[in-house]
């Protein structure tokens, strides 16, 4: 006969080894966790093939003195930031804001003579297609890429420049309504035009131009004394080698 002692110790044991059983079928049977996708990033901190949104970016401009150039302003995609003037000869920008009102945009390459990013080692490019920014699905071709052009003001409007990004209502009747106010007002297209840019870095970026006054994304919104230049716009970055822009 076992004495209680013995009893005792050999429930402990059945216990300890219906607990371990359990124990070891609930681990077995828990479902492995599934990683998250980790979606890589461009030569910056930017990811690739996500929406980026910037809002009013300032690029100063002298009303006082319309027709004389600001100084230029420079901006990475890839970081998704100003770059210093100082860094100009250097592939730590992509797009750069000059010219009239620093309303032209342009790209960075070492190796024209022309260009801001000269004698550096960036590697951009830079078109404009006359389509929506949803519709731009194709990168383009290299060839297809100036590094030599700024686009800004459209030939729809007063003072163009062949294809921009932009109609420049001067006396405030293409787009406006007449009025005083409806004077000298710059409308952003992005319902026909696309600016495509081969970063400094080799990647591609398409990017909607939305507005340059300050906190107002709508055409409703812009006057000629609204404050200005305050750039809004949207952009999407995919890695050196893709034949498609896509969002994920």
């Amino acid at each position: 006969m076992l004495s209680p002692m013995n009893n005792l110790r050999k429930w402990f044991y059945l216990l300890t080894m219906t607990s371990l059983f359990f124990t070891a079928c609930s681990k077995k049977n828990d479902p492995t966790p599934v990683p998250e996708p980790v979606t890589p990033v461009a030569s910056g901190s930017v990811p690739f093939y996500k929406l980026q949104r910037v809002e009013n970016f300032l690029a100063p401009a002298d009303d006082s003195a319309p027709t004389t150039a600001p100084p230029v302003v420079y901006f990475s995609l890839e970081n998704k930031e100003q770059t210093p003037a100082d860094y100009q000869k250097t592939a730590r920008w992509d797009i750069s804001f000059s010219n009239l009102y620093n309303s032209f945009i342009g790209c960075n390459n070492g190796k024209d003579a022309t260009n801001a990013g000269y004698t550096a080692n960036g590697v951009g490019g830079i078109l404009i297609l006359k389509q929506a920014f949803e519709t731009v699905t194709d990168v383009p071709a290299d060839k297809d890429f100036s590094t030599s052009k700024t686009f800004g003001t459209d030939d729809l409007g007063a003072f163009g420049e062949g294809t921009g990004w932009y109609l420049y209502d001067f006396g405030g009747t293409i787009k406006g309504d007449g009025s005083y106010n409806k004077m000298h007002v710059a409308y952003a297209m992005p319902d026909i035009r696309t600016l495509v840019v081969r970063t400094a870095n080799g990647n591609y970026a398409k990017i909607k131009m939305i507005s340059c006054y300050k906190d107002a994304f709508t055409a409703d919104k812009w006057f000629r004394d609204t404050p200005h230049m305050y750039f809004t716009f949207e952009y999407v970055i995919v890695p050196k080698g893709s034949t498609k822009f896509e969002i994920k």
